[in-house]
């Protein structure tokens, strides 16, 4: 982080760099003037994100991104070799009976992409409750737990060729920042707008309502 003057700021995180200034943002090496028909729009995951620069928001911005909370949960993908069949009569199912299960999809059923030449993939989603439990566990030991309580879901599943377990430390929003109107502005000139289902709900209703508040906001200063 480094600071040129009051009205020129910027961070780099990796090789990614914001730097605003009153004529323009600029991402990486994209600069995108405010003078020209593309408007920049952040969509950035709270509390603490580390992509919000420091000298570009406010600290009444910077509490209401700290206020957002996530539940978490755990993801784990099964993948079967080509010809494999998982013998379930649908493509998604949520689970209510069982404490660390609460989805699961076939995922090229549900994506309707089946061949013959690629395996099929399997998802499981985790309940919160699970995914809190055990959010600092290894992956290894919440790998080996989620197949446990699989077998008693789906029993006789035939065995990945692969598997990849992800701990979603973020995954839903549980209480969305006060007062943010579906999104955040940062800047004004240029615009420079936060927006996602962290600031409304998530699922697609908040995805949209969160897309129609930047838009909103985006308008009102082109």
């Amino acid at each position: 982080m480094k600071e040129a003057d009051s009205s020129n700021c910027g961070r780099r995180c990796g090789a990614t760099e914001l730097l605003c200034t009153k004529s323009r943002v600029q991402i990486g090496t994209i600069a995108l003037e405010s003078a020209g028909q593309d408007l920049p729009k952040l969509s950035v995951r709270g509390p603490r994100d580390p992509g919000v620069p420091a000298l570009v928001i406010s600290e009444c911005q910077r509490q209401q991104l700290e206020s957002v909370s996530y539940s978490s949960r755990y993801a784990l993908g099964l993948f079967y070799e080509a010809g494999t069949k998982i013998d379930v009569p649908w493509a998604g199912q949520y689970i209510t009976s069982n404490p660390c299960i609460r989805f699961i999809s076939i995922d090229n059923k549900k994506r309707n992409i089946e061949s013959s030449e690629v395996g099929p993939s399997l998802v499981v989603h985790t309940t919160v409750p699970f995914g809190v439990t055990y959010l600092e566990h290894s992956t290894e030991d919440v790998q080996e737990l989620i197949f446990q309580q699989l077998e008693s879901v789906l029993p006789g599943l035939p065995q990945p060729v692969a598997t990849k377990c992800q701990k979603w430390r973020h995954s839903q929003v549980t209480n969305a920042p006060d007062n943010s109107h579906g999104q955040l502005t940062l800047h004004l000139e240029p615009s420079l707008v936060c927006g996602g289902d962290g600031f409304t709900q998530s699922n697609f209703d908040g995805c949209v309502s969160s897309a129609l508040c930047v838009l909103e906001a985006l308008k009102n200063h082109v």
